[in-house]
């Protein structure tokens, strides 16, 4: 069993009361999670401190209180150790007491806006399908083995990570891809991972309303990269302004990636359509059922990694020709009257525009093209006229609707989007508020060759309502709709 000074190797210790050979049998940031003998490290969060909760920690069992100030008076038999930053701490802590699992396997992390969980998925796939043993922590789930997790965060807590990372070494994985959002890295969560390998996909105008302004929300980006060690690579898309900024300061080996600028891996899309593109890679032709530029560069990102990484180029040509699109990520559906219908997750300004482009390059102007898009609630109230702004700009009809409206009313974020519709395009929207009846609404509208975009939810399959989730899923309610006899 551990012992308190068995898991404190690498924290900066201010000060101790107590003694450091306390056997330690878990970590908890929730008093309410404590268990006899368990370290409870006490968190300043946004809304609730943790340090009120203490002495509740205590009566549970705790015999370690890991905080930023020692309370005035101290229980016997409870040890107390003064950190600067509790939440920079537990990460440290969780790996720590799990063994330090992330130095066992190849991490990878990629961060941006959009794509994450596009590169992290094919990567995973990609690396299975040549017979490694892989883990998988993203948006869309955690998968190792024949262990299947729902994730409620893009990159979930400290202690989490490294249960699951923990869980992967003991089950033989060497090869982990994992997301790292904003938030993960604001909030500390991956504090003392280690990663063999960052990668930057871009950086749009999202979570605004957590990180206050953009300079802050890249800033927040950049220090994912400012951590990595010498041992590691970070590969960054110079296509996206910030790409090279990412890197400005990381003193991993650096790679570049891109479709329009000079780069160290380089691809061109040679013809595209909605069954899927031909790209030529690194002087390498390659068919993928992927669709659109945004896709062409995840899946650069994929070339580039697996090569970095010592797959040959011929074998990951080929695992990319067979590899399938992520769910909820410009996902098809052809209809018995010819309707092309396409669930995308495009929920930031760039993302909507980026899938709304890859279909004006396929479609022949001779169809409608019908968007169903809305905004979440509680969100970033900045974007919703932007999304909006772009959704009638490239569509010839939209309908706006709910998408995950939380505490908000639907029809209060409906209206914030028509503030970014022009007068001259007023005549082409409707608002439909209940998202099923605005899907309803394009399938009666869509005529034979047609194209409906329902965008937003992509693969989420429950719709957030007043704290509540209720089942909700694009695409079966794009089925049901949809795939009813011509």
């Amino acid at each position: 069993m551990k012992t308190l000074q068995d898991i404190l190797y690498g924290v900066s210790i201010e000060a101790i009361v107590g003694a450091t050979t306390i056997p330690v049998k878990g970590v908890v940031f929730d008093s309410r999670n404590v268990k006899i003998d368990f370290v409870y490290v006490a968190q300043k969060g946004v809304q609730v401190d943790g340090h009120d909760f203490i002495s509740h920690a205590i009566s549970n069992g705790a015999k370690v209180i890991v905080c930023e100030f020692i309370p005035a008076e101290c229980v016997a038999g409870v040890a107390y150790v003064k950190v600067e930053n509790s939440s920079k701490t537990l990460g440290v802590l969780a790996s720590n007491f799990y063994d330090n699992p992330s130095r066992k396997l190849t991490l990878v992390g990629v961060t941006g806006t959009n794509g994450k969980t596009t590169i992290a998925s094919l990567l995973y796939a990609l690396f299975s399908s040549e017979g490694y043993a892989c883990g998988l922590l993203s948006t869309v789930k955690i998968i190792y083995g024949t262990n299947q997790f729902e994730n409620l965060h893009t990159t979930p807590d400290a202690i989490s990570i490294n249960k699951h990372l923990h869980a992967m070494v003991e089950s033989g994985v060497t090869h982990c891809f994992m997301e790292v959002s904003s938030h993960g890295i604001a909030q500390n969560r991956i504090e003392g991972l280690h990663f063999y390998v960052g990668i930057f996909s871009n950086l749009t105008h999202d979570h605004l309303d957590y990180h206050g302004d953009f300079k802050n929300y890249r800033d927040i980006k950049k220090q994912f990269f400012d951590s990595l060690p010498k041992t590691a690579f970070a590969l960054t898309n110079v296509d996206d302004k910030n790409g090279t900024y990412m890197l400005q300061n990381t003193v991993a080996k650096k790679y570049t990636y891109a479709i329009k600028q000079h780069a160290d891996f380089k691809a061109q899309i040679l013809e595209c359509q909605f069954s899927g593109m031909l790209l030529k890679i690194q002087s390498q032709e390659v068919w993928t059922s992927l669709i659109g530029a945004f896709n062409a560069q995840n899946l650069l990102a994929v070339y580039a990694v697996s090569s970095l990484l010592e797959l040959p180029s011929l074998s990951i040509l080929k695992r990319i020709s067979e590899l399938k699109s992520v769910n909820g990520r410009f996902q098809t559906l052809q209809t018995p009257n010819k309707v092309t219908v396409v669930v995308d997750y495009a929920h930031t300004p760039d993302a909507l525009e980026n899938v709304l482009q890859t279909i004006a390059t396929i479609r022949t102007r001779n169809e409608t093209l019908i968007t169903v898009i809305g905004c979440g609630g509680n969100r970033d109230q900045e974007k919703r006229p932007l999304m909006a702004k772009a959704a009638v700009n490239f569509s010839d009809k939209v309908i706006f609707t709910s998408d995950n409206p939380r505490n908000e009313d639907p029809a209060v974020i409906i209206s914030d989007m028509m503030k970014g519709v022009p007068a001259e395009h007023y005549k082409k929207t409707l608002k439909v508020t209940l998202r099923e009846e605005a899907i309803a609404m394009a399938g009666q509208l869509a005529k034979e060759g047609d194209i409906v975009l329902i965008a937003g939810k992509g693969h989420e399959t429950y719709q957030e309502i007043n704290g509540e989730r209720f089942p909700f899923s694009d695409m079966d309610i794009a089925k049901e709709i949809f795939l009813k006899p011509y």
